[in-house]
This record gives C-alpha cells, structure tokens and sequence, in this order.
C-alpha cells in the first residue's frame, strides 16, 4: 500500500482553493503537469497530490532534483547506465524512469537540466523511449511526468537556455502555486496547524496561542521563503517560548545577534570623556526628566529597529520582557 500524501496542504483563500481544484481535474489526465512556484510553496506536495488522486496512485511515486545531481550525472540518474559505460559505472544501474514505469516521475528544478537531457526527455514524453548511457537498447517505459521549476521558463527559452518544444510538452497544463504572502487568509490557519504540532513534539498538553503582536508580526512579514519558512518560524518560536503564556514574538531570524558576523558595532574608545547632555537648565524635576529621556530613547531604538520589539530590546540591552514592561510602563502599546 503506497504512503499517502502529506497533509499540510491547508488553506481557505480563493487563489489557493482555485489552485487545488485545477489540481484535482489535471490529475486524471495522463499527461504532463509543469508546477510553478517560488521556494517553500509546496512545489513536491503538489506533486505528490497529482500521483494520489490519479489512477497511477498504487504505482510507484519517483522523485529527483535535478540541481541536486551533477550534470555529468543526471543523465545517468534519469536513464540509467550499463556496465562500463563510464569510469565508475562497474555494473548495470536502472534509471528514475525505469524506477517509476507505470507510476509517476516528478523532476524537480528541471530548469538546471542540460541540452542533451533536456532532448531525452522529450523524446521520452513524446514516445516512451530512451536508451540507458552507453547502452544501445531502446528501452519503453509508461511514465507521467510532473515538473516543478520556480523559474520563468518561456523567458528562458526565449533566451536559448531551454528548448522551446520541451516547455511545449511539459506544458499541457501550468499549474502555478500563489505565494504566502497573497494567502493572508491562510497564515494564521497554518501557523496554528504547525504550533499545535510542535506543541505535541515538546509533550506539552495545549498550545497556548499567540499573542497579538505575535499575530500582526504573521501579517505583516513577507514570507520570502512562503510556507516552508513559515512552519520555522512557527516551530522555532514555539521551542524557544519557555513560559506558559501565548507566543509573545515570533523568531523570524535565528542569525539576529549583536555578535553576528559583519554586525559588530565599532567599540567606543575608553580616552573618551562623557559629556553631560547640552541644553539642562536647572533647577529641573529629575524624575520627570529621566522619564522624558526614557521614553524618548525607547521610542527612537523601536523606530530604528523597525518596530520589532526583540530588536529594540537587543538595541536597550534588555530582555524582551524587560522591555514590554517599559512599553506598558509608558503607554506606548495596548494591552
């Protein structure tokens, strides 16, 4: 019995639901899908969804990366090799294609593939034919073929860079997966399914939830690496939150440290001398005047930090609670 898909495409907004519909009907065709996408928009689960709902699905699932693979070496993974055919090769290797006869083969980054195995797999799709490397034995195979690219590849073929009857093929139907960041609906959808998942992989009993910052800072970012970097963030703020209290911030930048790197602030020369501020009149109400300085100096570290309250509190040299103290302090936020 085949493993089935995984379970993680979840979304409620129009383009995502339009994008799994077209899905479902190009699954029941025998013919080749070219899935579209940036990173981390679940290119492969797409994939994976097309082999499931087709009548392949019992058959086997292949899947290669074919930026993953040396060119010299593609060729070989994708058709197969006989004995002797190139240093190394001591014995006869199958192919993905042999590997996935009657079932599927999803390509993925087939953009990275070079002329030659690009005119193999044409051949392949249009007959069903293909001879391993060094091997002159035609050999036919019943494969559908699902490729992902999360590159242009009219305009690469415009360029010369990829061949113009393949994108042809491939083409029959385009399935083009919306970014994160057009899914609005869908972020705190996903974020809750893979909190409550952490939440069980640490033992505890309940997700406590996030807090409102927590789920502004979800709306408000970008998502660059879509829906693969949105289940980090959300794990990694989950095993980083050690209270029982809602998510307060989310951790989208392991790498944020004063001592990152290139971010080391030139250090101040201990021949300096401190100056008192210019323009103090006295006599002057101290107390008023350091709160006035404080939440001056508060003010101008969120403006520089962007307003992402663990920044600021690096910038103070304060914990993040220290500082929601001084912002609750002051009015300087809700709640």
């Amino acid at each position: 019995m085949p493993l089935r898909e995984p379970d993680n495409l979840i979304g409620e907004s129009s383009c995502f639901l339009e994008c799994l519909e077209k899905v479902s009907r190009a699954a029941a065709l025998n013919r080749p899908v070219l899935v579209v996408g940036e990173r981390g928009t679940g290119k492969e689960l797409i994939a994976s969804r097309l082999h499931y709902l087709s009548s392949r699905w019992e058959q086997p699932f292949i899947k290669l990366n074919c930026a993953a693979i040396n060119e010299n070496l593609l060729e070989s993974e994708l058709f197969g090799h006989e004995a002797g055919s190139f240093t190394g090769a001591k014995g006869k290797h199958s192919g993905r294609f042999e590997l996935a006869d009657r079932g599927t083969l999803f390509l993925d980054e087939l953009a990275t593939s070079s002329p030659l195995v690009q005119e193999k797999l044409l051949r392949v799709i249009e007959y069903g034919e293909f001879e391993r490397v060094g091997g002159n034995r035609t050999l036919t195979v019943d494969v559908r073929l699902v490729a992902a690219t999360n590159e242009d590849l009219p305009t690469l073929a415009e360029q010369g860079k990829f061949r113009h009857d393949l994108l042809d093929r491939l083409a029959f139907d385009v399935i083009t997966l919306p970014p994160l960041r057009e899914r609005k609906e869908d972020l705190l959808l996903l974020a809750h399914h893979f909190a409550v998942k952490m939440s069980v992989e640490l033992g505890e009993s309940v997700f406590k939830g996030f807090s409102e910052y927590a789920e502004n800072q979800l709306i408000d970012y970008h998502w660059p690496g879509n829906v693969r970097e949105l289940k980090n963030v959300i794990e990694r703020s989950i095993y980083l939150n050690a209270t029982d209290s809602p998510i307060e911030a989310l951790n989208l930048d392991p790498f944020e440290s004063p001592f990152r790197p290139g971010q080391s602030k030139k250090p101040v020369s201990s021949n300096t001398p401190n100056k008192a501020p210019a323009g103090i009149e006295f006599p002057l109400d101290l107390k008023q005047y350091s709160q006035d300085t404080e939440i001056n100096v508060i003010k101008q570290a969120l403006e520089h930090a962007q307003f992402n309250q663990k920044k600021t509190a690096e910038l103070l040299n304060l914990t993040y609670h220290q500082l929601r103290g001084y912002l609750k302090k002051y009015s300087l936020i809700d709640g």
